[in-house]
């Protein structure tokens, strides 16, 4: 027993050693604000997402890492950048881009915003699709590598039905949904897309390409049929036909453009910043006495229960109980004023939204309550934002999908293949309904059916009223049908197309905050501390790190919250955009 409880000791002691050597070996070589110089260059290499908000990370925090960007301080980034005599100009670098469509218009109008200054963008693209090249036409001059290509050939969206996929190995997929386009349901059932599925993923495609193409055009000063015959002809360029279609300005080498960038003088005199160093170096140093605005992120497929994060791909949940816990906080804290929630969600448990929805109306009733769209808020996403406070949205964002589908998978096949047998006992008419063993039998169908339509009806009711319309017409629009923000607005679904500089200028007016007063966003759910995440990792997991097996896991948390809740406010499909 006393070797055990030495040998425990020893353990707890090596431990927290080792925690302790590597948190000061962090706040050494990561504490500091790195200095700007005068003449400086901004560099923006931007690839892959920039997330709304960030997953917790135990080894950032003990090696002192900096927080990752995200879309909010990116943004401010660049309006600090801006007013800073120091800063002459942005050498943007974009590549690989995962963000909507959403996300990119935010970005690209900061950018814009920027330039109308005085101070230069020059961009250099290497391998380059439509998102780089959308983003990179906000610039003064636009190079592309000589080693590079411009894929860029028009617009496309893929959407995956499982339904023989599913049959081969023996799972039916037993759903029902209510509204001709909420389509979530075909991608199990059928193995193409119906009418309606199509009329609507057309729309919305048309509007998002249409929006490209006259971005684009008038950038490059052209016009907008002249550059989409231009692009669906002749597309993809490699670099010398792209500079004779005028689509770049020359073929540069990165050291070229940054030689020209710097105007011919040296690195000392003309130096380069990258966008984390100058984060940090310009991170605002408020007050306490400034007025605070609270940012609530409300991110991910909406559940039951805590949120999780998938620590491999950086993805969460937005957990109902979790987000309840987040909103009584902001309610009972009486030093903020004010609050935007920042949705990024395509829904998904049709109950746990409707928790959210109630804790979002009992936030209004304490605190004035703007609602920013990034690039998704649809189904479950936007019913929560029915609480009759304003709603913006970018003009690409994806939106709407009033409708429900209720439903379970039926593994009897599967089961059959594997040579599992069940024996069911109950005791009551639809006691077998949510089984997985059995189809729905009619009765149990008709059952669904009345639980569906009842939610529907009260998904109608609550938009009606926060969007000042009868259900009737609120029907009109809704039968699942996904719309883009631009389209969103046209039908009166939200209040103004922008993004999150006009959520911030909007909770100023509602909170009686001067136009010109800086204030201290909060941001909720607030990021975990150190102590407070090893606490956790240790009380679910025996390590610190994230194995590759917890990419697998949370994926199988999501499929089985699915499975276990048979009504979904969710999106009809991922829409990929391309």
């Amino acid at each position: 027993m006393k070797k055990w409880f030495f040998g425990l000791l020893t353990g707890f002691s090596l431990a927290f050693t080792l925690i302790t050597l590597v948190t000061l070996y962090g706040a050494y070589y990561g504490s500091g604000r790195p200095s700007i110089k005068e003449n400086s260059t901004l560099v923006l290499d931007i690839s892959g997402d920039v997330p709304e908000q960030v997953s917790p990370d135990i080894a950032g925090q003990l090696l002192g890492e900096r927080q990752p960007m995200t879309m909010v301080s990116l943004i401010r980034t660049i309006e600090r950048a801006k007013s800073d005599n120091r800063i002459t100009g942005i050498l943007l670098q974009p590549s690989r881009l995962g963000m909507g469509w959403g996300k990119l218009q935010q970005l690209r109008r900061a950018l814009a915003d920027f330039r109308q200054s005085g101070k230069k963008i020059t961009a250099l693209l290497g391998v380059s699709g439509s998102r780089e090249y959308y983003l990179a036409s906000v610039a003064d001059k636009l190079y592309l590598s000589p080693a590079g290509a411009l894929d860029v050939k028009g617009i496309r969206m893929e959407v995956m039905f499982f339904k023989d996929g599913l049959a081969k190995i023996g799972v039916q997929a037993d759903l029902e949904q209510i509204g001709a386009y909420k389509n979530f349901a075909d991608v199990f059932k059928t193995n193409q897309m119906s009418e309606a599925f199509r009329e609507a993923a057309t729309s919305m495609m048309d509007d998002i390409y249409g929006g490209f193409l006259t971005t684009i055009a008038e950038a490059r000063r052209k016009p907008v049929e002249e550059m989409r015959k231009l692009i669906e002809e002749s597309g993809p360029f490699e670099p010398t036909r792209a500079e004779v279609a005028g689509l770049v300005d020359a073929l540069r080498y990165a050291d070229e453009v940054e030689k020209e960038v710097a105007g011919g003088k040296s690195e000392e005199d003309a130096p380069q910043v990258n966008v984390e160093d100058y984060r940090t170096a310009t991170a605002p140093t408020l007050k306490d006495s400034s007025p605070r605005i609270a940012v609530v992120y409300a991110v991910g497929d909406i559940t039951s229960g805590k949120e999780s994060h998938n620590p491999v791909m950086g993805g969460k949940t937005l957990g109902a109980e979790t987000m309840a816990e987040v909103l009584k906080d902001v309610e009972e804290d009486d030093d903020i004023k004010g609050v935007i929630v920042r949705i990024d969600s395509p829904g998904g448990d049709a109950f746990a939204s409707d928790e959210i929805w109630r804790r979002m109306n009992l936030l209004s009733k304490k605190k004035p309550l703007v609602f920013s769209m990034s690039d998704v808020a649809a189904s479950g996403g936007y019913y929560l934002a029915m609480t009759g406070d304003p709603i913006i949205a970018e003009a690409g964002t994806l939106t709407g999908s009033i409708g429900i589908v209720y439903g379970k998978f039926n593994l009897k096949g599967l089961y059959d293949k594997l040579g599992i047998n069940k024996e069911v006992i109950s005791r009551g008419n639809f006691s077998r309904l949510d089984s997985d063993y059995s189809p729905y039998t009619p009765e149990e169908r008709a059952r669904v059916r009345a639980l569906m339509t009842d939610f529907y009806n009260k998904f109608l009711e609550k938009v009606a009223a926060a969007r000042k319309m009868t259900p009737e017409q609120v029907d009109k629009l809704a039968q699942g049908r996904v719309w883009t923000g631009t389209q969103a607005k046209a039908n009166g679904l939200i209040d103004e197309l922008g993004g999150m500089e006009r959520a911030l200028v909007m909770i100023k007016q509602k909170s009686g905050i001067a136009a010109g007063d800086e204030v201290l966003l909060v941001e909720f759910p607030k990021r975990k501390r150190l102590l407070d995440m090893l606490i956790e990792r240790a009380r679910g997991s025996a390590s610190l790190w994230a194995s590759p097996l917890d990419k697998a896991r949370a994926e199988l948390v999501k499929i089985e919250s699915f499975a276990r809740t048979g009504a979904w406010a969710r999106m009809p499909a991922e829409f990929d955009l391309r």
